[in-house]
């Protein structure tokens, strides 16, 4: 029965510059034997694929641990970036043990916690615990980021991005959903300092949270990872200033994951996608697939009924050759026929 266990997730969400990254960096370097995985959700260079992946040189986190979707937007990409990346990791052989999400800076956690009811996710993985990172310094000194001109260029540059609320709103939203909040910089901070941005977030919680204060993030990884929280249980009660957005943004949708043993013909697999966009109003569709005598993996993607496919990579030797396929549609969209339709 262990096998059936939801694997858990933490989000750690925060602006550009607060620590994440060193946060999560530390978190992997103190493993202790744990098999870690991380879904980087970044946006442009400013993520943790430099660095973290020459940090993280031992079995419990190797390379292909490491996923990143610099897309800025994870919340809206669910279908077709999350739960590939699922998908992806959760296959990896020895089996991952807890899953590290880094937010975008800029992005409102709450929709990703709610995505953890879509069926795809919600029977394999559960949100551990929601961490928000903050930068003390900045908070001691009236501001909710060290640097506002970054956070606006990030803005900018972000074309995913589908909110433009005062930095403020971001930063008590980011609160309002943590579960944890990690004041870092604890050593730019005099006493006075440090008392003055404890009062900027306690201010921005609604209920009792815990906050610890940590210098170069440099929170102990078991007070980080296992709060065992289910945050997605509890996310109704998180008030935030997108609450009217954010009940209809993703129960207008459907999403599932459909397993394909290997196809004999890519151009007719292509046509029973294209064909399901006008049958079953499927809107996207995106995974990979197995080929009959072709040692490399399909990767398909698929918007409407314009269906694009190529070869990314070999089929790894102790990899099963079978193919996954994430659909997303209209709530109600027939699941049966969609699968039946795929299969052939």
């Amino acid at each position: 029965m262990a096998s059936l266990a939801r694997v858990p997730c933490t989000i750690v969400t925060g602006f550009l510059g607060s620590g994440k990254t060193t946060l999560i960096r530390h978190v992997l370097a103190n493993a202790n034997g744990r098999r870690l995985a991380v879904i980087v959700n970044e946006f442009g260079d400013v993520g943790i694929d430099g660095e973290i992946l020459k940090g993280c040189g031992d079995s419990a986190c190797p390379e292909e641990n490491i996923v990143e979707l610099a897309n800025g937007c994870l919340c809206c990409t669910v279908a077709d970036e999350f739960v590939p990346a699922l998908d992806a990791i959760l296959s990896r052989e020895p089996a991952v043990e807890h899953i590290v999400i880094e937010t975008s800076g800029l992005a409102l956690p709450k929709p990703l916690v709610q995505a953890f009811h879509w069926p795809a996710i919600k029977s394999r993985v559960t949100v551990d615990g929601v961490v928000a990172v903050v930068d003390g310094a900045a908070l001691a000194d009236g501001q909710v980021s060290g640097d506002l001109a970054a956070l606006a260029r990030q803005r900018a540059a972000d074309g995913a991005l589908d909110h433009d609320d005062p930095i403020e709103e971001v930063f008590e939203d980011q609160i309002a959903c943590a579960d944890l909040v990690v004041l870092n910089k604890r050593d730019l901070l005099d006493e006075a300092g440090i008392d003055k941005a404890l009062a900027a977030v306690a201010a921005a919680l609604p209920r009792a949270v815990s906050i610890v204060t940590v210098a170069d993030g440099k929170v102990d990884p078991a007070a980080l990872l296992g709060l065992g929280v289910g945050t997605e249980d509890d996310i109704g009660n998180r008030m935030t200033h997108h609450d009217d957005e954010l009940e209809h943004d993703h129960d207008d949708f459907d999403s599932f994951v459909v397993k394909l043993p290997e196809t004999a013909d890519p151009a007719i697999l292509a046509g029973r996608i294209a064909a399901l966009a006008g049958d079953q109003k499927v809107l996207r569709v995106k995974g990979f697939v197995a080929v009959t005598g072709k040692p490399m993996r399909l990767l398909i993607q698929a918007v409407g009924p314009r269906v694009s496919h190529y070869y990314d990579r070999p089929w790894r030797a102790a990899e099963p050759r079978q193919g996954s396929l994430v659909v997303i549609g209209l709530k109600g969209l027939d699941r049966e026929t969609v699968t039946k339709s795929l299969s052939g």
